[in-house]
């Protein structure tokens, strides 16, 4: 979406020169929008073999660009980064406000029946906490977790496969939400490494989890914008 009076550079024929992991989706002046990669890192980690990551590999384009959240390493999909400090802060703010709409699409195991509401929407309200044992492992804690909420409605189903297309709108964002919370619904995500067993690893070559939709209003402009981005699997 083109917003009035900001620079904007949306054709990815123009970026020849922008690293391979990530698609450019759209840039102006206050902030960039990047589809990620599955098995990428959003940001650093610890050791010399985790620096390679996307908010690296965008800031070889884009020296501004700075972090405002973050995915998975084995989740792809929408993420939002700023460029400058300002913008950064107004981002940060709306995530916090939880004025940031996010949809993804997952496929899980198993025949998930279709939510009873009028809408086809369900609801996991499971609190989440660190597994400090197995860091950075996070299960559901009633005593211990902070408040977890995921909405959830089948797209499809495949009963040759065994397998449910989910759509998905986290109300809040715990690390590992989405795969802590299908988890313990008995519907881990297919390919999870880290929350499913072995059979669940086995049936996809990543996790099918994707990032598809963000929904805010731009700190500038004020005008409400939509990206979307069609799961690769």
């Amino acid at each position: 979406m083109m917003l009035p009076g900001l620079p904007q550079n949306n054709y990815p024929g123009g970026h020849a020169q922008v690293p391979p992991g990530f698609e450019l989706v759209h840039a102006d002046a206050s902030l960039l929008v990047l589809n990620k990669a599955a098995g990428l890192l959003s940001v650093p980690g610890r050791g010399a073999d985790k620096q390679d990551c996307l908010s690296t590999r965008v800031q070889q384009q884009y020296p501004d660009a700075l972090v405002v959240h973050r995915l998975d390493m084995a989740t792809s999909g929408l993420l939002l980064m700023a460029r400058s400090i300002a913008i950064q802060r107004a981002l940060g703010a709306l995530f916090e406000r939880r004025a940031v709409g996010k949809r993804y699409v997952a496929v899980v195991d198993g025949d998930l029946s279709a939510a009873p509401d009028d809408a086809g929407w369900g609801l996991i309200d499971l609190p989440i906490a660190v597994d400090w044992p197995r860091r950075p492992l996070r299960i559901i804690d009633a005593a211990h977790g902070k408040p977890s909420q995921t909405r959830w409605r089948v797209l499809a189903h495949d009963a040759v496969a065994h397998h449910t297309r989910l759509e998905l709108a986290p109300l809040t964002g715990r690390s590992h939400q989405l795969r802590v919370h299908l988890q313990a619904i008995a519907h881990p995500i297919l390919g999870d490494t880290l929350y499913g067993d072995a059979a669940v690893q086995a049936r996809a070559p990543r996790l099918l989890l994707h990032a598809s939709q963000l929904d805010f209003a731009h700190p500038v402009s004020g005008e409400l914008l939509q990206f979307q981005s069609a799961p690769p699997f």
